[in-house]
Parts: C-alpha cells; sequence; structure tokens
C-alpha cells in the first residue's frame, strides 16, 4: 500500500528555507554595513591624509612665497643700489670736468676780456662779461668753438657800453660743455 506521509513536512521545509534566507539576507545586510563602514573609514582615512599632504604643500607655498618675496626685496635693494653705483660712478668721472671747465674758459679769454658771471644749467653754459671790443667777443667764441671741452658758442646779446673814456661791449654767450666721454673719445674707468 502507498504511503502517504501526512506529517506538514512542506511547511517545516519552508519555514528551515525561509529561516536560512533570513539568516543570509541579516548576513548580507552585517557584510554591507560592514563593507561600508570600512570603506567609509578608509574614505576618511585617505581624506585625513590629503588633508594633511594639503597642509603641509600651503605650509610649504607660504615658505616659498616669503622667500620669493624676499628674493624680489632684495632684487629691488640691489637694482637701487647698482643705480647708486652708476650716479656715483658719473660723479666720480665727472669730478675732473669742472676743474678742465675752469682752466678751459682762462685758455679760451683774450687778455682784452673780463668775466662776470658764468652760468651752468645741465651742459648748458650762459657767460657773461665784458671785452673791450666785439672783435674780443668774436675772438672768445673761436676759442670756445675750437675748445675741447666747450662747444656750439651762440651769440645771446651784445651791447656798447661808454665808461668813461672806453667804450667796452656788455656781452652774454651761450656754449654747451662737452662731457668727459666725450672730450676724450670714451669715458674715463
Amino acid at each position: 500500500m502507498p504511503r502517504v506521509n501526512l506529517l506538514p513536512w512542506r511547511e517545516e521545509r519552508r519555514r528551515r528555507l525561509k529561516r536560512g534566507f533570513m539568516l543570509a539576507l541579516l548576513g548580507a545586510g552585517l557584510a554591507g554595513g560592514l563593507v561600508a563602514c570600512a570603506g567609509r573609514f578608509a574614505l576618511g582615512a585617505a581624506t585625513a591624509r590629503q588633508d594633511a599632504r594639503n597642509a603641509v604643500l600651503g605650509a610649504e607655498i607660504a615658505a616659498l612665497d616669503r622667500q620669493t618675496d624676499a628674493i624680489l626685496g632684495l632684487e629691488a635693494e640691489k637694482e637701487r643700489l647698482l643705480a647708486r653705483m652708476r650716479i656715483i660712478d658719473r660723479l666720480q668721472r665727472s669730478r675732473p670736468e669742472a676743474v678742465h671747465l675752469f682752466d678751459e674758459l682762462v685758455a679760451t679769454l683774450p687778455d682784452s676780456v673780463r668775466l662776470t658771471a658764468v652760468t651752468q644749467s645741465g651742459l648748458r653754459m650762459r657767460i657773461s662779461g665784458v671785452a673791450q671790443s666785439t672783435a674780443d667777443v668774436s675772438a672768445l667764441m673761436r676759442n670756445i668753438d675750437e675748445s675741447e671741452w666747450l662747444g656750439d658758442p651762440g651769440l645771446d646779446r651784445v651791447e656798447l657800453a661808454e665808461d668813461g673814456a672806453a667804450r667796452n661791449a656788455v656781452f652774454t654767450i651761450l656754449a654747451r660743455q662737452i662731457p668727459t666721454a666725450d672730450a676724450s673719445g670714451a669715458s674715463e674707468p
């Protein structure tokens, strides 16, 4: 005779499968949560490491910015010092020019000419004086034109003035000083 099992084996099997499924679902949820937590901790640790690197880089960049500013300050100071040295060098080279200029003025003056004023603005000079005649003023201008330290003479004014029995020529001549570099052909060291 056939045997019929009337026991609720299917329900028991269903319960076992359901419990296994629930346990697998709970295990998968726990494993997923653990993986998510581990990922979050790993990501947080990586972020913290990167933030620390960024802080180190920021500190290094700030230090380099300070060094760059210091270098720029030193370069500006260097340019100021070089400009000062150029000025001092130019003054040093032009130092004997005044002596040469006065020597040249004395050398170019004819005997009958007396200077009353010599003014200089840059390289332009204004020479005023009294001569016995206008020919002496012309001789002075020729001497200035042939001079090594003076050049470009131009007559500003000449007037005849009576001084007792003598007639004198009161004159003003404009001239240009020839700098040391132009007079000697090259600048002096």
